[in-house]
């Protein structure tokens, strides 16, 4: 069987919630969405097919965009330093450290979106091909993210609690 008659996995996708949630979410980082027609190609898609795009303050997506790839995409916009963060284009990642930071944090923001929340996010991660050393997710977010957690503490992105601040990385609030 190839990739392309392997059927997709069953994750939430973003026609399965109201995008407004999804919108109004991002746009308290400063992040836009557009939401694009079901066939259009996702401009500054890394990966392709229905996966989301970054643009500057622009992320883009389609109905079947998965909802974990929407957060993931935003939040590597997120962590991005303020220089990276105004001339991104399709590829935000940097650093190991910054990668997982983004994949804790995608992981925080989905309780924030209704009818996606944790663990859902932490099953379709799995299911999307995620790989974590301890075999799963949610085993890394719980038991081996203690770096990522440790990052985004010290980027002022969460708060002692674990709670999302709701700014950028290099962003002067302090709530």
């Amino acid at each position: 069987m190839t990739l392309s008659d392997s059927p997709e996995p069953a994750v939430l996708r973003l026609r399965d919630i109201d995008p407004r949630s999804v919108a109004a979410l991002l746009s308290r980082f400063g992040l836009q969405v557009s939401v694009l027609a079901d066939d259009a190609e996702i401009p500054g898609s890394y990966w392709g097919e229905c996966e989301a795009g970054l643009i500057g303050v622009q992320l883009y997506a389609r109905p079947d965009t998965p909802l974990h790839s929407i957060l993931h995409e935003a939040c590597h916009w997120i962590t991005c330093t303020p220089e990276r963060r105004a001339t991104v284009h399709t590829d935000a990642a940097d650093t190991e450290a910054e990668e997982g930071a983004t994949c804790y944090l995608q992981i925080v923001l989905a309780d924030d979106i209704p009818g996606f929340g944790r663990d859902r996010a932490l099953a379709d991660m799995d299911a999307w091909g995620y790989s974590f050393r301890l075999g799963s997710a949610a085993a890394w977010f719980e038991q081996d993210a203690e770096d990522a957690r440790g990052w985004l503490l010290d980027q002022q992105l969460l708060d002692a609690a674990g709670r999302c601040r709701y700014q950028v990385r290099g962003s002067l609030r302090d709530r």
